[in-house]
């Protein structure tokens, strides 16, 4: 054997070795994938990737993301060789309190971890992400010899991730856009938790990614560093399809007992085991996170080699910018997130004497007058932009060939969606949203859990969001969703009254720059407020805020959110004529309202007012922290109907009439 693979074997056997001590260290974790993979994942970080260790968030830079991420252990232990931010301290302190090295990667580019993954599928939905956005921004920023945006993404699959249903639809999708640039290394190893993944998985995989669109290779020896090098090239000399390359691999490689076993999969290998498989690889048997120092100078040399390209990235930056400085500013910006001057002085204001306009309407007015100023904007909806009010007028639709357009459109995915969406945000330079009804966000919720998890800013526009929606019946009449939303930590959900509420609503998403919003719309036509007569919308930056003060002394509180406010608002003036003292109060996002201060909760809601009621055409659910013990919600706690929407309504007691009655009972009690 030659000295080069000697010392290729040496790095490849430290990987696997840390992988196995850090997990036996920590008594659990998963040691057979890291040691399957860790050639593959060898020849990726040394000879392929261009990054750098030193400055790993420069923008041109390949992305690496670990789908199959109970594997952690590899990726962690490519970090520390590699030259990141992680000592061998962290490697020993893997999965314990505090630790930069949790059981799976959580986003944190400052140590090269770009995603959070472990729920499978969703690193692979997220690379598609990065890769949409990768060409996006080529085509709109790069010039004949000025090439700013070229970069590659890299994703590590396992068996689990191809099994789950977002891999389909974003496969799918990547596919049918020929997304090149995109390259999935598919740990072939056939083991699962439960066994060998013929118990539940016999499909050809070659074949299926072949129907989607995608160049299709095979390595049939994980561990031959020749064939994963040639593959890597053919995949990158394609430039007009994403790519699979299939490694038949062996769980615990090396391990004489526990080698293609599911009892690999999940637990550490046991002390004894390890040392015999240490023994196996030629390795000292009683040392443990041994790391040979000619490895380590071995690992870093190669990658060393690699962050030239940041060098040769920032010569040709500068190059652009003296040529293109307009170009060169409008990048800087978007990447660094910032709003353009003058953003949303296009913003239409809605008058009272207008027709009544759904909220998902004055949304689609807002967006459009947003879009010609806010150029990273990009979205689109699962199959309902002329529903949800997504499309972006004038700016084209982004498809093969037209990378530079900025309608999207995800099909009926919306898991998919949503794991793209936080792609494109995680990759940066670009301001993503999506839409579809509010009663499928069901569908993508795991996506919208780890947005929220990375505070990544993405806009989810969700409509039809009550049972309001009519005749389409109980199917589409969402009811627990808002109660879902909400119970996500750093969602920041918005339902707003009307129209001018709707536009202030996509201020505050626009200018967040930490965590997801969902704004929330009807579909039925609501009444614009006269904001003459009652607060500015603004107050929605609030989350709640008084809409209607009460006549003489404050006896009970009326709260409404979204189509509810205008229903509560009439309510309200005829039980303040009646002479009773109530406040109507507007609580548009409880996320928002929950950020103020004390202070202003408890002018908004004295505690000491205790008749209280809550309208709102959803779920019950979570309203007591606001009605407390002494006051009701008038909520829904079955699903809708099918009927045109004011009459299923009105059958579910959202009438002036009954609001009122129950109010009344309230105070009397």
């Amino acid at each position: 054997m030659s000295a080069e693979k000697n010392l290729d074997e040496l790095c490849i056997n430290t990987i696997r070795t840390l992988a196995m001590d850090a997990v036996e260290k920590a008594k659990s974790g998963h040691p057979g994938t890291p040691m399957a993979l860790a050639p593959a994942a060898y020849v990726l970080f040394t000879e392929f990737m261009r990054h750098n260790p030193e400055n790993p968030l420069w923008p041109d830079r390949d992305r690496f993301i670990l789908s199959a991420g109970h594997a952690s252990m590899l990726l962690y232990s490519l970090l520390f060789l590699a030259g990141y931010d992680l000592s061998l301290d962290d490697l020993r302190n893997f999965r314990q309190w505090g630790s930069k090295t949790p059981g799976h990667p959580e986003h944190s580019p400052r140590v090269g971890i770009e995603t959070t993954t472990g729920p499978l599928g969703q690193g692979f939905g997220n690379g598609v992400g990065m890769a949409l956005a990768e060409r996006h921004l080529a085509a709109r920023f790069n010039r004949p010899g000025h090439e700013i945006v070229s970069h590659w993404v890299y994703v590590l699959c396992s068996d689990g991730d191809l099994m789950e249903g977002l891999t389909s639809e974003a496969a799918s999708l990547a596919g049918h856009l020929g997304l090149s640039r995109l390259v999935y290394l598919y740990d072939d190893n056939s083991i699962t938790i439960e066994g060998k993944t013929s118990l539940a998985f016999s499909e050809d995989v070659a074949k299926r990614f072949e129907a989607y669109g995608w160049q299709v290779q095979h390595v049939e020896d994980g561990n031959d560093l020749d064939a994963i090098r040639t593959s890597l090239e053919a995949a990158r000399d394609d430039q007009e399809r994403p790519s699979l390359i299939i490694l038949r691999t062996h769980i615990a490689y090396g391990s004489p007992n526990k080698q293609d076993t599911a009892a690999a999969h999940g637990a550490p290998l046991g002390a004894d085991e390890i040392r015999l498989t240490k023994e196996n690889l030629g390795w000292p048997a009683e040392e443990e996170f041994f790391v040979p120092d000619e490895a380590l100078r071995h690992f870093r040399q190669r990658v060393g080699e690699r962050k030239r390209a940041e060098i040769d990235w920032q010569e040709a930056f500068s190059s652009y910018s003296r040529a293109f400085p307009d170009l060169a500013s409008q990048w800087q910006r978007v990447m660094e997130r910032n709003l353009p001057p003058q953003w949303d002085r296009d913003i239409p204001d809605f008058t009272p004497d207008q027709s009544p306009m759904a909220t998902r309407v004055a949304s689609g007015r807002v967006l459009n007058s947003l879009a010609p100023r806010i150029t990273e904007l990009i979205g689109g909806s699962a199959d309902l932009a002329p529903s949800n009010n997504t499309y972006l007028e004038g700016e084209g639709d982004f498809e093969r060939e037209s990378f530079q357009n900025r309608n999207l459109h995800f099909g009926i995915r919306e898991h998919a969606m949503g794991a793209v969406l936080s792609g494109m945000a995680l990759h940066g330079g670009v301001r993503p949203f999506g839409g579809t009804f509010l009663v499928f966000s069901d569908y993508l919720r795991p996506s919208i859990r780890l947005a929220c998890m990375m505070r990544l800013p993405v806009v989810y526009v969700f409509t039809h969001d009550s049972i309001g929606v009519g005749e389409d019946g109980p199917t589409h009449q969402p009811i627990e969703h808002l109660a879902s939303l909400r119970a996500i930590p750093f969602m920041t959900t918005i339902r707003p009254a009307d129209a001018n509420e709707t536009a202030v609503a996509w201020r505050v998403a626009l200018e967040r720059r930490s965590g997801p919003v969902a704004i929330v719309l009807s579909r039925q036509g609501l009444p614009i407020l006269d904001r003459s007569v009652y607060p500015p919308a603004d107050e929605l930056r609030k989350g709640g805020y008084v809409l209607g003060r009460e006549k003489g002394e404050l006896e009970a509180i009326l709260i409404a959110t979204g189509s509810e406010v205008s229903l509560a608002l009439e309510a309200w003036k005829r039980l303040s004529h009646e002479g009773l003292g109530v406040r109507m109060v507007n609580m548009p996002s409880w996320e928002l309202f929950e950020a103020q201060d004390e202070h202003y909760r408890q002018a908004v809601l004295p505690p000491e007012i205790k008749p209280r009621l809550a309208v709102e055409a959803a779920s019950p659910f979570g309203w007591e922290r606001y009605v407390g013990l002494e006051g009701e919600v008038m909520g829904i706690d079955r699903f809708g109907a099918s009927a045109p929407g004011k009459r299923v309504m009105e059958g579910y007691g959202f009438t002036v009439e009954n609001i009122m009655a129950r109010m009344r009972a309230i105070v009397s009690r």
